[in-house]
């Protein structure tokens, strides 16, 4: 059987949300860096896993590429159901899904390195307003990312329960971007003490964009 091969880039916070799922999965796999500043990602090498031209994407041991950061995670989900990362109840998975879809559909493709480069290049923004531009787009999803945390009887220690879901996986990815974007997290208790919960776990650690071997 094939080994699973992870293209991906350090600081890309999709790879950190599947890294994360790997290292929970017990997955052991051999990782191929792509640097997106420099566009590797465009090389006719990647459009052949992945003509979209975005990491992640998973050579799985059926050697099949597979993309799409949570399509993936739902892939593993489903090949290694232990430990699981979407609750049993069908109400459960919906919330799950729900807030790690704030993150991933609401915040992550307008603050992206893509979007950023665009305003840059198109509208002139310096790394000032680009800034602004990304912490504005957090804090519209965030205050209501916190409400939910706070007033949610199925908050737990993580964002559901008292076990890592999607929706954590998420969270952490995006809480390595907001510190490279000098996000204010005074106003959200409860996802930092979440988030600090989740940096504490050796899954979390292992996966972390400075344990990367392309890490710069």
């Amino acid at each position: 059987m094939n080994r699973p091969i992870l293209h991906n880039y350090f600081r890309s916070s999709t790879s950190y949300r599947v890294r994360i799922a790997l290292a929970l999965k017990g997955v052991d796999y051999d990782y191929e860096a792509f640097h997106l500043r420099k566009g590797e990602q465009r090389s006719d090498r990647f459009l052949r896993l992945n003509p979209q031209g975005l990491v992640p994407a998973l050579t799985w041991t059926d050697d099949e590429t597979y993309t799409q950061s949570l399509a993936i995670i739902e892939f593993l989900e489903e090949k290694i159901p232990e430990p699981a990362l979407l609750p049993k109840d069908a109400e459960g998975r919906q919330r799950v899904r729900s807030l790690a879809q704030m993150i991933a559909l609401d915040i992550h493709p307008i603050n992206n390195l893509r979007v950023l480069a665009y305003l840059k290049e198109h509208f002139g923004a310096d790394e000032k307003a680009q800034a602004a531009w990304f912490r504005h787009w957090v804090a519209e999803t965030f205050a209501a990312l916190e409400r939910r945390l706070a007033t949610e009887p199925e908050t737990g220690r993580f964002c559901h329960g008292d076990s890592v879901t999607l929706a954590d996986i998420c969270l952490a990815a995006q809480l390595v971007n907001n510190r490279r974007f000098d996000v204010d997290m005074e106003a959200y208790p409860h996802i930092g003490r979440i988030g600090q919960a989740l940096s504490e776990l050796e899954a979390f650690r292992k996966a972390a964009p400075v344990n990367q071997p392309d890490n710069e």
